[in-house]
């Protein structure tokens, strides 16, 4: 919601109010959620034309985002969701932060978070797979350049939604992976999970993972994605290089970590029945300490 110190209110008559069309009125404070003080004042200013009045709110919502996200900018993010989607050949991994929990569960701020992972979906659909496997690393500064589906930069949306929630925005990280190679298929899932399956999911922690497998197993990627979120691996491990930790606990490459859901087999043994082998994922969780020069945590690696 606009606040409505934002507009200078101007003084009408009886007379123009009754000419304002309450229907439209109700149309447009329904379509944007602005006050009906500034839907109404945006149709006197453009004659009762709907989408002109609409545009101008946008506008002057747009002009307000800016102005908040400028005094809110040194404001710790400490909270957010993490968004994960999957689309084919093509999957997103994606951290926006705001300052309290209650706007990570706010609707606009989904909505934002919903318009940021589709962006870089987008962008990663767009480009040449060159090899089997392709990452796509975003830093705060590219993913807020980065265009939405309307043109406008994922910064000019934060804004926007920074002066609709009135908290401080940060669009902190994103990864891409798509994968070329008919055998090799995505999978994606955060914590907590939907209810039901959805194209975009959100929670706290969200993690990614490539499998090549000759039948897609959709029950073992998913368990793989619940592993990964709750163990925590650093990297999947070769056996030809890597020797297992002396300590289980302590325990960092996935192929040699208790199977989350079953601690009687390792991860590689469990790859060993499915006849399949992990060739990259990703974890992210809000809040996370990371390498000053990477969005992904420095000993994360994909193999």
């Amino acid at each position: 919601m606009i606040p409505a110190q934002i507009f200078r209110l101007i003084h009408t008559n009886g007379l123009l109010w009754q000419a304002t069309n309450k229907s439209l009125l109700a149309k447009l404070r329904k379509k944007t959620g602005y006050t009906f003080a500034n839907c109404k004042k945006a149709l006197e200013l453009h004659e009762n034309d709907l989408n002109k009045a609409e545009n101008w709110l946008k506008e002057q919502a747009q002009q307000h985002g800016w102005t908040q996200a400028a005094k809110l900018k040194d404001r710790n993010t400490s909270q957010g969701l993490i968004t994960v989607t999957v689309d084919g050949n093509h999957a997103a991994l994606t951290e926006i932060n705001c300052e309290t929990d209650f706007v990570a569960r706010n609707k606009k701020f989904h909505s934002l978070a919903e318009t940021v992972i589709s962006a870089v979906l987008n962008h990663a659909k767009s480009q040449d797979v060159q090899n089997e496997v392709q990452r796509i690393i975003f830093h705060a500064d590219s993913l807020k350049d980065l265009p939405a589906a309307d043109g406008k930069s994922l910064s000019d949306h934060s804004a926007l939604t920074i002066g609709n929630v009135g908290e401080n925005i940060s669009l902190r990280r994103a990864l891409a992976i798509s994968v070329r190679s008919p055998d090799v298929t995505l999978f994606g899932c955060t914590h907590p999970a939907p209810m039901n399956p959805i194209p975009i999911s959100f929670g706290k922690y969200g993690a990614l993972v490539a499998i090549k497998c000759e039948e897609n197993d959709n029950m073992l990627g998913t368990q793989l994605c619940q592993h990964i979120i709750g163990m925590d691996p650093q990297k999947i491990g070769n056996p030809r290089v890597d020797e297992p930790h002396n300590n289980m606990d302590e325990e960092q490459c996935m192929i040699y970590q208790e199977f989350l859901l079953d601690p009687s087999l390792s991860v590689q043994q469990l790859l060993a029945e499915a006849q399949a082998e992990i060739v990259d994922f990703a974890r992210f969780e809000i809040g996370e300490e990371l390498d000053e020069k990477s969005p992904l945590k420095s000993a994360q690696t994909c193999g």
